[in-house]
């Protein structure tokens, strides 16, 4: 049976106040519009929008306890990793300030690991985090705030295929019920005797010994693919036009919110034509660190 995301009805939720369709019309405009900048002072907008949808949705903290902790990890990480090895601003700006060089006091095959701090490098890594971190978050909201039940008719009221629709629907339900088959497998496992904190060994080890898990979870993945798969040939879906049971309609405030997507996107669209929104460091910086 397939589950889905830990939804519930909330009734001071700024997200579920609007039409679903109006929703992920505007999420699609802020992902686009806020990957199009590298200037902080055209993320921080984005970032405030991200941070009020977040406060004003409703969900509380044992509820996204878990998403939210590996965002922020998946988001220190890289914006770290990418300040450690300066390349993912490579190509996003040409010149360096060094504020200091730290060098380790040993060689490898003659080579010393040595680490710049630049103006560049450091505040690039500041705009990454705002940057990933404005369209993470938001990305977090969809599954626990978007009614499981219309997905389907979300998606068609896009204007997608019924196919792509009902697609869409089962993939947004195979993570949790994936998760939900590994977990009950993992229980039965260990019931048996099964013991997973004490594998050992190397990789390939490791992976061989995971076998009594990843097995059972794949076999019984296809075995209920092709369950739906043979439901869906019975009621002779893609024969003709779907019908919908629930009905969905706009407001004009969902008007107004996609309204307000377009007209981001747009803005955003015409400060990149007009050059702006490029990679920008303060002078002040710059001054301070003596360049």
């Amino acid at each position: 049976m397939l589950v889905a995301w830990r939804y519930r009805k909330r009734d001071r939720s700024f997200i579920q106040w609007f039409d679903p369709r109006a929703w992920v019309m505007f999420f699609l405009c802020f992902g686009v519009s806020t990957l199009a900048f590298w200037d902080i002072r055209f993320l921080l907008p984005f970032f405030v929008i991200a941070i009020f949808v977040l406060a004003t949705s409703g969900l509380k903290w044992h509820e996204v306890r878990r998403p939210f902790l590996f965002i922020i990890w998946f988001v220190v990480f890289f914006a770290l990793l990418t300040f450690l090895t300066g390349r993912g601003g490579a190509e996003v700006y040409k010149t360096e300030h060094l504020i200091r060089e730290f060098k380790a006091p040993f060689s490898i095959l003659g080579w010393t690991p040595k680490l710049d701090v630049t103006v560049e490098r450091s505040f690039f890594a500041v705009c990454q985090l705002v940057r990933v971190f404005s369209v993470a978050s938001m990305t977090l909201l969809i599954p626990y705030s978007l009614n499981p039940a219309l997905y389907g008719i979300t998606f068609k009221g896009l204007r997608l295929p019924d196919n792509i629709s009902y697609a869409m629907d089962l993939t947004m339900r195979f993570i949790p019920t994936f998760g939900r088959d590994f977990q009950l497998t993992m229980d039965a496992q260990r019931a048996r005797g099964y013991e997973l904190e004490k594998i050992k060994g190397g990789l390939f080890e490791q992976v061989r010994k995971l076998g009594p898990l990843m097995v059972p979870v794949t076999i019984h993945a296809i075995i209920g693919s092709e369950d739906i798969i043979d439901a869906m040939d019975l009621r002779a879906f893609g024969v003709g036009p779907r019908t919908w049971l629930v009905q969905l309609t706009y407001h004009r405030r969902d008007y107004i919110l996609i309204a307000f997507g377009v007209l981001i996107i747009l803005a955003s669209l015409v400060a990149g034509f007009l050059g702006y929104g490029n990679f920008w460091v303060p002078p002040a910086l710059i001054k301070l660190a003596g360049g």
